[in-house]
């Protein structure tokens, strides 16, 4: 399963929702060195845009500072109400072919991908064809009878399950995508029982990858090919897919992820399998080692795709609207890093798990947000129902300051302190 956090990201802070539990939509300003130029038809002044956000605001003064110091490589995207406000990209997606990031590039997502599962779920769930109350045995075999009967598809999506996974094997290398799902099947059915189910299961892989079983079990379809169909496709994400290590390295759209070394370099991880990241906190992983992203994980998006999918939430397109709000609405309080959970870039008035993913109150208005990051990979996109803002952050280079770029977004879309 991809991580939350790695390569100059707090990992901590990252760890269990994802959490990045408040980041902001700001625009940019005036194209800095380095930079693409905003697209045509940005919100023009005197739209009601927060001046922070503005092009040429403290938000795109901020980020061009970090691509001009080396610390960031990727896309900062911001739309108000549909319209983009802000559209910026720095560094290469991949520098052997000389190929630079753009608006329509491809990031991999990491553990930001994990709501598309709970999407799918809730979409099967308003066609009557299961019930969040379900248990894993209800439609899985081959689990834990105290997994299979009193652990339900509400306490997944949660992560709530008291289910703990056995450690992944990150020097494995996949070959195909049949290997990828045999494997994933077989190690989620190693998961035990530690606690029980309702309280909080410390990020326990198998609440990823038994909800992509029971969506498999009840569409008859792949986990990757349903959310193709029901999520992508049905959103407009025309540049969004689960792809595979060989379009990873021949399809000129996606980013390569740039993984720091202990001697500080950087490496193409997708084109140095043989290395791993020194991070103590993922040691020996590299994200290019993965055939395919896991069943329930990941996933490849361009930031104008997020924005698209931020707006099918609130429009029906991808969810009847009271199912649309049982998705984010709020499940269980978080609370500060003393209790496993994450603490936010800004203060929050309360934050919440939902269905995988934090929501926050953060000066008065709603924020749902979800991060996630690997080796050379990290993602964040965040939606603001109340003021139609949406956000995404993409980068393929550790060393950018996720947590900060989220907290910048933050205080620029809420005014917040």
């Amino acid at each position: 399963m991809d991580s939350d956090s790695v390569g100059g990201i707090d990992r901590r802070r990252l760890l269990g929702w994802g959490g990045l539990t408040a980041a902001g939509m700001a625009a940019a300003g005036a194209s800095p060195a380095g930079a693409q130029p905003a697209r045509a038809g940005a919100a023009p002044a005197g739209s009601g845009i927060p001046p922070d956000t503005r092009p040429g605001g403290a938000y795109d003064r901020y980020v061009a500072k970090l691509a001009a110091q080396g610390r960031f490589s990727g896309v900062v995207l911001l739309s108000h109400r549909g319209r983009t406000v802000l559209s910026r990209s720095y560094g290469m997606a991949d520098k052997e072919n000389g190929i630079p990031n753009g608006e329509h590039t491809a990031f991999s997502l990491s553990s930001a991908g994990k709501p598309f599962h709970a999407v799918a779920i809730l979409q099967l769930a308003q066609r009557g064809r299961l019930r969040l109350s379900d248990t894993v045995g209800t439609h899985l075999t081959g689990y834990a009878e105290e997994i299979a009967e009193q652990v339900t598809i509400h306490h997944l999506l949660t992560g709530t399950s008291g289910m703990r996974t056995p450690d992944e094997d990150v020097q494995r290398v996949f070959q195909s995508r049949d290997e990828v799902h045999e494997f994933y099947e077989r190690w989620a059915r190693q998961a035990t029982s530690e606690t029980p189910p309702g309280t909080p299961s410390g990020h326990s892989g198998a609440e990823v990858a038994i909800p992509a079983q029971i969506i498999e079990a009840v569409t008859g379809q792949t986990y990757w090919d349903y959310v193709q169909e029901n999520i992508f496709d049905l959103c407009g994400m025309t540049g969004s897919g689960f792809y595979t290590r060989p379009q990873w390295l021949t399809d000129q759209h996606i980013a390569h992820p740039y993984m720091a070394l202990a001697d500080g370099s950087h490496v193409d991880a997708v084109r140095h399998l043989d290395v791993g990241s020194p991070d103590p906190y993922v040691r020996g992983k590299n994200p290019g080692r993965a055939y395919i992203d896991a069943p329930g994980d990941g996933g490849f998006v361009t930031a104008p795709d997020l924005v698209r999918f931020a707006r099918a939430l609130g429009d029906g397109t991808v969810l009847d609207r009271h199912y649309a709000e049982l998705f984010t609405g709020p499940k269980i309080p978080l609370v500060p890093e003393g209790g496993g959970l994450t603490r936010r870039a800004v203060p929050a008035d309360a934050s919440f798990g939902a269905y995988q993913m934090p929501v926050s109150l953060v000066s008065g208005q709603w924020v749902w947000s979800r991060a996630g990051a690997n080796p050379g990979v990290g993602a964040s996109w965040t939606v603001y129902p109340d003021t139609g803002w949406a956000g995404v952050i993409l980068t393929n280079r550790d060393g950018a300051p996720l947590w900060e770029i989220i907290e910048q977004e933050t205080r620029a879309v809420t005014g917040s302190g």
